[in-house]
């Protein structure tokens, strides 16, 4: 109870260097913006984070990426982001890539106390054997790379041992929240949002709309409060503030 916070910089504050943090969103559809620009204005450096990308069009994680205050990633997609291409390539960042559902069963795994588990995502490839970049030298060369995966066959089929995510912070955004911290995403917002939240030990959520306990329809709620220990807020101005990666409209005639 009493999860609502004064603000995003007061949720965020306690956030320390090296600090694990995972964050919701994928490309630019339900970032939680607000509070990383919050965590921007801190001076926090030093971060791992856990999230699909890595911000794009200087916006959300991009933020934090540009001013050198993430030192790891662990992510599925690189895309268009050339700073973090530049960065990783450079060595000045480390980078685990990881298959995409492999990614959110890790975060979901953590967030529900299980420590592992097996996949056939990856066997037969440098996911499994060993051997993927993990951080470059600077000058071309391998300073560190992935391990070997424990491997076992069930009725015949390889599968690979994937361990679980937890982190220290989880920073999401979803369309309602209430009071007690249960939330509603919005569509293709829904994406690594409530998983990220699971997985993190302290779960901030930026919300669009607050409301009060009861007014959300338990059956419409997306993540339960029990994942959610701090909720903030957003003004209309905020809420409104979607930037659009691509626009795939067609010209007027």
């Amino acid at each position: 109870m009493g999860k609502v916070q004064a603000g995003a910089a007061a949720a965020v504050a306690d956030i320390p260097d090296g600090a694990t943090v995972a964050v919701g969103g994928f490309g630019l559809s339900g970032v939680p913006t607000v509070l990383i620009d919050a965590l921007h204005a801190t001076g926090v450096r030093g971060l791992h984070v856990v999230s699909n990308n890595c911000g794009a069009l200087e916006s959300g994680l991009a933020v934090l990426l540009a001013a050198g205050r993430i030192a790891r990633v662990t992510g599925s997609y690189i895309g268009s982001n050339a700073e973090f291409a530049r960065q990783y390539l450079a060595g000045e960042l480390e980078v685990e890539l990881i298959p995409q559902g492999t990614l959110a069963e890790r975060l979901r795994a953590g967030g529900c106390g299980i420590p592992a588990f097996y996949t056939p995502a990856g066997v037969g490839t440098q996911v499994a054997e060993g051997g993927l970049p993990w951080r470059y030298d600077g000058t071309g060369g391998v300073a560190l790379a992935s391990p070997a995966k424990e491997t076992r066959v069930f009725h015949g089929v390889e599968y690979l041992l994937e361990e679980s995510i937890t982190t220290d912070f989880a920073l999401v955004r979803a369309a309602v929240g209430d009071r007690d911290g249960n939330l509603v995403f919005g569509k293709a917002a829904r994406n690594f949002n409530p998983l990220a939240a699971m997985a993190g030990k302290i779960a901030i959520a930026e919300v669009e709309r607050l409301v009060e306990p009861g007014e959300i329809d338990p059956d419409h709620v997306h993540l339960p409060g029990v994942f959610v220990q701090r909720v903030v807020e957003l003004t209309p101005r905020q809420a409104a503030d979607k930037k659009i990666e691509r626009r795939t409209t067609r010209r007027e005639p």
